[in-house]
Order: structure tokens, then C-alpha cells, then sequence
């Protein structure tokens, strides 16, 4: 296909088949999906009746592109020999030049060559350049019973050849088919950012494996097959294709992660850029999840795989900014709602320009400026190339150039949403916050000092580790954390006999004492402390922080206090939002003073705490309300609701979570908020370019149609135009590609 009129011919044509229900062809990566009872041999057999070809998905990789490496002219030149039809009109280019030349720009500067012979090769030209143009009008008109732009450029080259405009009949034809061609070839160039994503991760893998079946040991020792007891785990190489779930992934240094895992063995660097933007290596070690494509450091890794090649974060990211391509924006929607009924009408105005002012005024209606020469010139001028083109290669820039940043955006009408969003709504565990607790400080009962650490606090810490080692809530995690990192985690062996009460804190045995830790309101009641311990935990507490209040024997031996951190990019991120006139909000499930505390920290003023799920909902409808479009910041898990009643939901997707995939419009793959201002801003810089590019667009006819009224165009400088002006708004809307995103520390 070489423009996305080819892919509307083609939908139509498919759409009107017995037993289809739904179709749906995307122009930019050339994928035709069809709903109902139908066969795929009988698909094929209508799409190639339209003229084209097409392959089932899964044959695909068998097939040799028509598309070279180089680039530039010399890789258009390439593109064009690859296939029948555009070689036939690189031959006619050939063929219609001395006529060019000779009769159509030489006259201009007062010289002139006449010769039969320009007729006769400008005739050849429209014959092997043309005779494809024609047939697939043909096709269109009588398949698909419509007036397309193949069949507007054939009764605009036949009415050349009518009034003896050889030249020009050619010329016309000619230019017509390079410049679909070079349509073609531009957004084949478009998609690249789509498949260098395809190729990122390798297609094998050094997998560990045992020696299975050993021709070697065979017979020694009893072994008759399966794992060989001698040989051990071996190095193997596999395709990723064969891979499994479980199996253990070698990475060297410098290579790049086959498979999606998780870190079992080894410290590394990994390269994330490729899947989430990040311009940074991230440290990996042991339990740490690694992604498909990710380039590892100077460190050896070994990785369990956790996901098959299929469904891979990478393969997954692919999948779905395919998918965005398909959903058509609503200035899409009007695009082709217009170009539909546009052409019908403009050979309805040709027909009226070529007859009244003849009948009506007397004009001539032959010659080279008669009225008819003029119609013909405006079915050239009409043809609404530029137009139809003019908006899905900016939505397909700017969704290619977010995957490249690590931000899934679903389609163009999320763009589109995203320029008219004026209030922002965040929820704070998460997504402010890092949504990992650490301890903020450690006071035992007998520490004098004000320094931190000491070995009275230390060793309350390694009592605190011993009793909440074994349990997953966050912030047991955040205790054992610390205690790793103030080396104290083997002071005491696992607690003995541990017990929870319910809803105030933890019991166990530790060296023969009994340690419980528990809530400040719970030790308020049964472990006697000192009023100085109340005040600094209420402090604590009014800062955000959780107070763990610990006793050892029934004494209170002292506390630990815990937090949520706030991520380092939050406030960055939402000055820039602000500065840029959006209004923001914070929903939040923690009570007010946290909430208070958190909000200072990022610089949010509205702040709305102790919500649940569905009050989440309401607030968002509150503030579709008042503002009209809201976006909806959260996990992609416990906001799913909020995430859906806004208009656009927004997921953190760090760890490329399916639901954070599934729930949300926009995804950032990265958990780095300043990704959000760069998500704005190439939303507003697409909706602007699409104005452009209509604007140019339409202009450029309404030009072009004044110069044909008044006698002063020709039709090949017409097709040139048209030409020109699809080229221009391709370019102009590939420039999106370039768009820069977040920069991370």
C-alpha cells in the first residue's frame, strides 16, 4: 500500500464480503483485522481482486520485504524497483522526459521542439505507468462502488489525450504514481521506530541446562538416560522460541537480557533504555526483575525466566502501541468522514466548471485553456492526498516516539484527550510516593546519644528483625531492610512461637525473651512509657511516619519509626505540570496529616485523604465536573476504578505489570513521573501539528484552485503540488519522532 487511501479501498472492499462483521485495516504497519464468518482464502482472494496482496500474521517472517537499507534517493530508487508497479513508473519517467523537456519547459524561455515522437513516448509513458493507476480505479469503482483518486487521475489523464495534451496525459500519470510511491516509501521509513523495537532482544539465549540424554555416559554407573549425573548443568545455546518458563538465562557482560526473569545469581548494570526511557543503568541483583532487550553491564547474571518470549514486557509494549495505531482519533474520524464525501463533490464541481461557463458566458470549452482543461486540472488539484495523510502520520510519530521514551500511549484519541486535560488527579501510595516504607529512625529506651547509630539502637533493631523477618507486610520489610543494611540482620536467629494480634501488632520469642511490637495506641493501653515517648511519637506520627513502639518482658524497651518516601522526581514533575496551567489534586487513602505532610513535599495544594476505592470515583467525577477532561494518576491495580472514570488514566508500570497494562490509557514504563510533563507536551505538539497540516493541506487546494480558475496552472504542476504538499505533512508529522522526553538522573 502506498497511501492510506490504498488501506480504505481495501477495508471497504473486504467489509462489503458475506459474513464480515467488522474490519479494520491500519495503514502504518499494514496488519488487516477481520470480524465474523468468513475464510481467510476468501479474504485474500478480495483483497487481491482490489490489486494488493496479503499474507497471514503468523507467515510473515518468511517473507522478504520490499524495502532496502538505504536510505535517501538511492534508497527510493531501491523501493521502487522491489516491486511491478512502481517499477513501471520509473520507466515512464524515462519515457515522458524529452517531452518535458523538449515541449513543456524549453517553450517557456521562447524555444521550441516539436516532434511526433514526444507523443508518442508521453502515450507510452501513460501506458506503462498509468495502466496500473486505471485498473485499480476500475477495481475501486466496480468492487467497492466508489469514486477514488486512481479513477479522478485517469478521467483527468484520458481527457489529456482528449484535447491532444500528450505530455501532460503522461506527466500526469507518472508524477501521480511516484509520488504514491513516495508516500509509500516515507511511511515504511515511519515505522521504523516500531520495528527497531522488534529487534532489541536477541533471538537466543545462552541457557543453563542439565546434559540430557549423554551419548558420553550412556551405560556407566547405572545411567540410562535424562539428566546426566556426570556431565552436570551445561551451557547451551536456545533459541527464545524454546525457552520455558524456569529455565535459567546466562547474560554476559555487554549482552543483551533474551527473556524476561528474575535476577537468581549476580550484581550488574542493566541498560533499561530500550523498554523504559531511562537514560540511566539500573543496579540489579539478586530478586530483582530484568527485562527482555535491557543491555547488561560488566557484570555476569543468571536469570530465571518468568515470562515466554510471546509475552514479554517488550513483546507486550509492541503488541499494544500496534493496537493505539488502529484507534482512530476523533480529528482522524473527521479526516476521513470529509475525504469520503469530498471526492464525489469535486467531480461534480469539475463537471459544472467544464460546462457553465461555456453555455453560460460562451467561453471556449477546448484548447488548452478552455473550460474543460481547466476541469481536468481541478480533478488533479482535488485529489485529497495530503489531506487523508495529514493526521495519522502525527499520531503514529508521536505514539512511536512515546514507546521509544518508555510511555505507552493507546492511540491517537488519548493525544488528542491529553491537549484538552486541564486537571490532574494523583493518588499518593505509589505514585508520589515510592510505595516502599524505610525506617526512619531506631530509639532504644537505653541510647543517651543523639548520634544514630548505636549499639542500644542496634541492638533493638536486630530484636525488632528476629520477630519480623518472616512476615510480608511492608513494614516488616522496611525493619529487615535496615537491619541488613546496619549489618545486624544474624545477630538473632528467627523468632520462636511468633503470633499476630490482630489489628495492633506482632508477639514472639527472641534468646528466652519475650519481644512484641505493636501500636502506639495498643502499648497506650498494656506497656507503660514515659510522656516524653508519647510526644515524639505523635510528632512522628502528625510527619507521616508509622511508630512500631516495642517491649521486651512487658518493658517498653523503645520504637521504631517508619515511612513512605516521596520519589525524588514527584516535585519536578508536578512544578513543571503546574507551570504548564494544569490544576492538581491528591487522593489518598492515609489520613490528613500524612497526606498534609507528603503534599508539602511535592507541592500540592488540594489535597483530599481517607479515601476509599469508591470515593476515588466520586472525586473524579467531582473534577470532571468542574474542569471537563481529568487525568487520573495511580498503580494500575487498587485505582483501576478511578483510573476508568477518568477521562484519561494514567498507570505507573514500572515493573510492566498486565494490569497497569490493561487498565490504563497512558502507561509509564518507567516509575518516573517527570515522564508525565513530556507525555503533555507531545500531546499538545501533535494536535498542533495536525492544524498545520490541514491547514496547509487545505490551503494548498484552495490555492491551486483560484490559479486553475483563472487560467494560469497546468496539470502535471498540479500532480506536483500534490504531490509536494503529501510529502510536506508527512515530513511534518514525522518530525514528532524527534520530540525529546524525560531526561533521568
Amino acid at each position: 500500500m502506498d497511501c492510506a487511501n490504498c488501506a480504505k479501498s481495501i477495508e471497504t472492499g473486504v467489509a462489503k464480503l458475506d459474513g464480515v462483521t467488522t474490519c479494520t485495516l491500519t495503514y502504518h504497519n499494514a496488519k488487516l483485522k477481520v470480524g465474523g464468518e468468513v475464510e481467510p482464502e476468501i479474504i485474500a482472494a478480495r483483497i487481491k481482486q482490489l490489486g494488493y496482496t496479503a499474507i497471514l500474521e503468523d507467515d510473515v517472517a518468511g517473507q522478504k520485504p520490499a524495502m532496502t537499507n538505504d536510505s535517501g534517493i538511492r534508497g527510493f530508487v531501491g523501493f521502487l524497483l522491489a516491486r511491478r508497479e512502481t517499477a513501471l513508473a520509473l520507466l515512464g519517467l524515462l519515457l515522458v522526459l524529452p517531452g518535458l523537456v523538449l515541449d513543456e519547459i524549453l517553450p517557456i524561455s521562447g524555444l521550441r521542439f516539436e516532434s511526433p515522437i514526444f507523443a508518442v513516448t508521453s502515450l507510452a509513458a501513460l501506458g506503462v505507468a498509468g495502466l496500473p493507476i486505471a485498473r485499480s480505479a476500475w477495481r475501486q469503482l466496480t468492487i467497492n462502488h466508489e469514486i477514488s483518486i486512481n479513477l479522478l487521475m485517469t478521467i483527468a489523464a484520458v481527457g489529456a489525450v482528449v484535447i491532444g495534451a500528450y505530455t501532460e496525459a503522461g506527466l500526469v500519470m507518472v508524477l501521480f504514481a511516484i509520488g504514491e510511491a513516495l508516500e509509500g516509501y516515507t511511511a515504511v521509513r515511519a515505522r521504523s521506530a516500531i520495528q527497531s523495537l522488534m529487534a532489541v532482544a536477541p533471538n537466543e539465549a545462552m541457557v543453563l541446562r542439565p546434559c540430557m540424554d549423554c551419548r558420553e555416559h550412556l551405560g556407566q554407573g547405572g545411567y540410562v538416560g535424562g539428566a546426566c549425573p556426570f556431565c552436570g548443568i551445561e551451557e547451551q545455546r536456545v533459541a527464545v522460541g524454546q525457552i520455558v518458563i524456569g529455565d535459567v538465562v546466562l547474560v554476559r557482560p555487554g549482552e543483551k537480557v533474551a527473556m524476561d526473569g528474575q535476577v537468581r545469581k549476580g550484581t550488574s548494570q542493566l541498560n533499561q533504555a530500550p523498554i523504559t526511557g531511562e537514560s540511566m543503568p539500573v543496579e540489579k541483583q539478586m530478586g530483582d526483575s530484568v527485562f527482555a532487550g535491557s543491555i547488561n553491564g560488566e557484570g555476569v547474571l543468571e536469570v530465571v525466566v518468568t515470562r515466554l518470549a510471546k509475552d514479554n514486557t517488550l513483546a507486550r509494549i509492541i503488541k499494544m502501541v500496534e493496537e493505539a495505531q488502529e484507534k482512530r482519533a476523533p480529528a482522524q474520524k473527521f479526516v476521513d468522514r470529509f475525504a469520503k464525501y469530498y471526492t464525489p463533490v469535486v467531480v461534480v464541481l469539475a463537471m459544472l466548471v467544464a460546462a457553465l461557463p461555456p453555455l453560460i458566458l460562451g467561453a471556449s470549452f477546448w484548447g488548452e485553456q478552455g473550460w474543460l482543461y481547466r476541469a481536468l486540472e481541478l480533478l488533479v488539484v482535488a485529489c485529497p492526498c495530503a489531506l487523508v495523510v495529514s493526521t495519522p502520520v502525527a499520531f503514529i510519530s508521536a505514539i512511536s516516539n512515546a514507546a521509544k521514551h518508555g510511555v505507552l500511549v493507546k492511540g491517537g484519541a488519548v493525544l488528542e484527550a491529553l491537549n484538552k486535560t486541564k486537571a490532574i488527579a494523583f493518588d499518593k501510595t505509589g505514585t508520589l510516593t515510592m510505595g516502599k516504607p524505610h525506617v526512619v529512625r531506631v530509639q532504644s529506651v537505653a541510647c543517651l546519644s543523639v548520634a544514630q547509630p548505636c549499639e542500644w539502637c542496634d541492638d533493638l533493631l536486630a530484636l525488632a528483625t528476629s520477630v519480623e523477618r518472616r512476615s510480608q507486610h511492608p513494614l516488616a520489610h522496611a525493619v529487615v531492610k535496615q537491619a541488613e543494611v546496619r549489618q545486624v540482620f544474624n545477630r538473632y536467629a528467627a523468632a520462636d512461637n511468633v503470633s499476630a494480634i490482630t489489628g495492633n501488632g506482632v508477639l514472639g520469642e527472641v534468646a528466652g525473651h519475650s519481644v512484641i511490637i505493636g501500636s502506639h495506641a495498643y502499648f497506650d493501653r498494656l506497656v507503660p512509657h514515659d510522656r516524653v515517648i508519647c510526644d515524639e511519637v505523635e510528632a512522628a506520627s502528625k510527619l507521616g511516619q508509622t511508630p512500631l513502639m516495642m517491649g521486651v518482658d512487658g518493658l517498653f524497651a523503645g520504637y521504631i519509626t517508619v515511612a513512605d518516601t516521596v520519589r525524588q522526581s514527584s516535585r519536578d514533575a508536578l512544578a513543571q505540570l503546574k507551570k504548564a496551567g494544569k490544576y492538581l489534586v491528591m487522593l489518598t487513602g492515609d489520613n490528613a496529616g500524612t497526606a498534609r505532610h507528603i503534599a508539602q513535599q511535592v507541592g500540592v495544594t488540594d489535597i483530599r485523604a481517607q479515601l476509599l476505592p469508591a470515593d476515588k470515583v466520586e472525586a473524579i467525577k467531582a473534577l470532571l465536573g468542574q474542569h471537563g477532561n481529568v487525568a487520573m494518576v495511580g498503580d494500575g491495580v487498587n485505582d483501576a476504578p478511578a483510573l476508568a472514570t477518568a477521562t484519561v488514566g494514567i498507570a505507573m508500570g514500572a515493573g510492566g505489570t498486565a494490569q497497569a497494562m490493561e487498565t490504563a490509557d497512558v502507561v509509564l514504563m518507567q516509575d518516573d513521573l517527570r515522564a508525565l510533563p513530556f507525555v503533555f507536551r507531545l500531546s499538545q505538539a501533535t494536535m498542533r501539528t495536525i492544524r498545520v497540516n490541514v491547514v496547509f493541506a487545505i490551503g494548498i487546494k484552495l490555492a491551486f484552485f483560484m490559479l486553475v480558475l483563472m487560467g494560469l496552472g497546468t496539470m502535471w504542476l498540479a500532480v506536483l503540488a500534490d504531490v509536494g504538499a503529501s510529502l510536506l505533512v508527512t515530513l511534518n508529522g514525522m518530525r514528532l519522532l524527534g520530540t525529546r522526553g524525560v531526561v533521568s538522573n
